[in-house]
């Protein structure tokens, strides 16, 4: 008989109670092995897709079983929202986690993300993360400043090529940004990662490729949707392939919607209804992540994608992010109180001087503050057609109160510094139109309200015309978009885009009188907007009066330091002047700013050459050859100026590569 202890009974359940915690703390001490293992992590951005046209979210005339396979694995959201319903800014909040307010990111009309902002990228690779980023989309082009953080930031799009007609060089095809993101893949997969694939395809003009052209021959944006979905499929068949999908956290997020014609728009960018800012948003998580529930129906905005795929990744979120993590709601807790869904469009504002919209949802209700408010019942009209805002005025009062209260509380107290101006070039002014984004804002972009301003709702079939002008416009049918401008005019007698967009109507017919007329016109309403002051400098120089294009070229390089274009085209005319040093100057400037630009390097060596500096021409003709090895002229002056430096052996080898045997001519 033992002294003490506990009966024999009660020893056998403390052993066996000890094996169960022992088996247990292994399996706790598996599970927090695996969470000690960085997942890796896949941002899918879907440019341009609504959530009421996937498979996943009801919609019965599609196929997308690859984004339906995710959403039955990890989380559908049934209600997520962006805060604005256009590419660049939508993008912005999403790898900030913070609101256009603090960043500055309202529009696309010339800014750049703030270099001191925290971004997802930056947060991951600090913490040892292999960070890559394929865009479909010239729109996020690495000069607005997304691609901080990025080790690999394909964006590659060809800015030098003016021909308006030109539309594929500013869009990339799914298939091939998929391409990119499987090479980067295979080179990285074996350390922690994080790819961004950002899809465009869904974006106006849609045109799927065959077999999806044929499938959905009359629903083409749902066949450029179905496209993306099989893209997707490659990218997940490749991770199974590599043993990447269990510990891989993949995110698929709508940017913004599309209109469809309902509320009259037909793209995205000018309202805040359902119809483009309800985005598609899933989780596939990875293994070993607590239980989640299959779908979320609490409203959660994109502004709480960064700090929600931090905590799950387990790093710390950075103190500048204004969003809040719903990790709680993936596990199945629910919302005590209902959350503030906040959106915006400033396009009206910066683009028309019409008033921007600024609006909130809470509980059932959609407030949109406007020169005519604005106030729906979600519960009982989602279509978003009876406004009750006379009706239940007490409701409106309460959420203008919120609204006002939000906005207070996520803008940046005044000087504190937001986005920086990026300085929009006349060639990517033009890319961006190739895509259909107006962009062509005068000199401010403040965004004040001002309740004198026209309300979008009385202005959306102008809107339409002066897209439909631009549309014409971008295919060569000048005469077409002059006829659409014109009918605009009778409303909007005053409006700079409309006077822009006639002007430069009128410059690609080579009616450079009219053009200037249209031109002046633009700068008596806003005389600093430089990219009229630009053109207006082009026109004149057509016309051979150097003078006033020199007046007018110079003083578009003084609004805008970093349009090298115009720096360029002050160069030439200013030789065409006779004024070689100062043409020297000013092409010295083009390649400052521009460091790739191939032109400016070959004007300043033909000048230089002229001038008799040997060493110097040599240098500017070598590095325009670098960047663009097929210009023959320019091959043929650095042969020129070798033969003059005596450089007789070097000379020779320019000119086998110019495929000749005689001298330059």
């Amino acid at each position: 008989m033992k002294i003490g202890g506990s009966p024999p009974g009660n020893s056998l359940t403390r052993l066996l109670t000890l094996i169960g915690t022992l088996f247990c703390a292994i399996v706790v001490s598996l599970s927090a092995g695996a969470a000690d293992e960085p997942s890796n992590l896949i941002l899918l951005t879907l440019d341009t897709v609504r959530a009421d046209h996937l498979g996943c979210y009801g919609f019965r005339q599609i196929q997308t079983p690859n984004l339906d396979g995710l959403a039955a694995e990890g989380v559908r959201f049934g209600n997520a929202y962006t805060p604005v319903p256009i590419t660049l800014p939508a993008h912005s909040v999403m790898l900030t986690g913070s609101y256009p307010m603090r960043t500055g990111m309202h529009d696309f009309s010339g800014n750049r993300l703030n270099p001191a902002q925290p971004t997802l990228a930056t947060v991951l690779r600090d913490r040892g993360y292999a960070t890559g980023a394929v865009m479909g989309s010239a729109v996020l082009d690495s000069r607005f400043g997304l691609n901080r953080g990025f080790d690999f930031y394909y964006d590659h799009f060809d800015f030098s090529r003016l021909d308006e007609r030109n539309l594929d060089a500013m869009k990339r095809r799914g298939d091939e940004v998929v391409d990119k993101a499987l090479v980067w893949l295979e080179r990285n997969r074996r350390k922690p990662f994080f790819l961004w694939v950002h899809l465009y395809d869904a974006h106006y003009p849609y045109s799927p490729p065959p077999p999806f052209l044929q499938r959905y021959r009359s629903r083409p944006y749902d066949g450029e949707i179905a496209f993306v979905d099989a893209q997707i499929g490659r990218l997940i068949t490749y991770l199974k392939s590599k043993g990447l999908v269990d510990r891989t956290l993949i995110v698929v997020a709508g940017d913004h919607g599309e209109g469809l014609g309902e509320h009259g728009e037909k793209s995205h960018g000018f309202f805040i209804y359902d119809s483009t800012v309800h985005v598609p948003l899933i989780f596939k998580l990875p293994a070993g992540v607590a239980r989640h529930r299959p779908v979320v129906e609490e409203p959660v905005s994109l502004v709480d994608l960064l700090p929600t795929i931090l905590e799950i990744l387990g790093a710390a979120i950075p103190k500048e992010v204004q969003g809040q993590s719903f990790v709680a709601l993936l596990r199945g807790q629910t919302q005590v109180t209902p959350q503030d869904i906040y959106a915006e469009t400033y396009l009206p504002r910066i683009h028309f001087n019409w008033s921007e919209l600024r609006g909130i949802r809470f509980r059932q209700y959609h407030f949109i503050d406007a020169p005519q408010p604005e106030l729906y019942d979600l519960s009982a009209d989602q279509q978003e057609l009876r406004n009750l805002y006379t009706q239940r005025r007490a409701v409106a009062n309460e959420l203008r109160k919120r609204l006002s209260q939000l906005i207070a509380k996520y803008t940046l107290a005044s000087g504190e510094k937001t986005a920086e101006k990026a300085g929009l070039d006349p060639v990517l002014m033009e890319r961006l139109k190739s895509l259909g984004y107006v962009a062509i804002g005068g000199s401010d972009d403040q965004i004040l309200t001002d309740g004198n301003l026209p309300d979008p709702k009385d202005r959306i079939q102008i809107y339409e015309l002066v897209s439909d002008a631009l549309a014409y416009s971008q295919r060569g049918r000048y005469a077409e978009s002059i006829a659409k401008l014109t009918l605009a005019e009778q409303t909007e007698k005053d409006s700079v885009p409309i006077h822009y967009l006639l002007a430069l109507n009128h410059y690609r017919q080579k009616d450079y009188p009219a053009a200037i007329e249209e031109f002046q016109a633009v700068l008596h309403m806003s005389p600093n907007y430089s990219l009229a002051v630009y053109y207006q400098g082009l026109a004149y120089a057509q016309l051979g009066d150097w003078n006033h294009a020199i007046a007018s070229l110079r003083r578009a390089f003084e609004l805008d330091p970093t349009n090298f274009s115009a720096a360029f085209n002050l160069g030439a005319a200013y030789v065409k002047k006779g004024q070689l040093e100062e043409g020297r100057t000013a092409f010295q400037h083009s390649v400052e700013i521009n460091p790739n630009y191939a032109p400016g390097y070959g004007a300043l060596g033909e000048v230089l050459l002229y001038q008799g500096e040997l060493d110097g021409a040599i240098s500017a003709l070598r590095a325009a050859l670098k960047l663009e090895p097929g210009d023959a002229k320019v091959r043929r002056s650095l042969i020129k100026a070798l033969q003059a430096k005596g450089l007789n052996r070097e000379a020779q080898e320019e000119l086998k590569k110019a495929g000749g045997d005689g001298p330059p001519q």
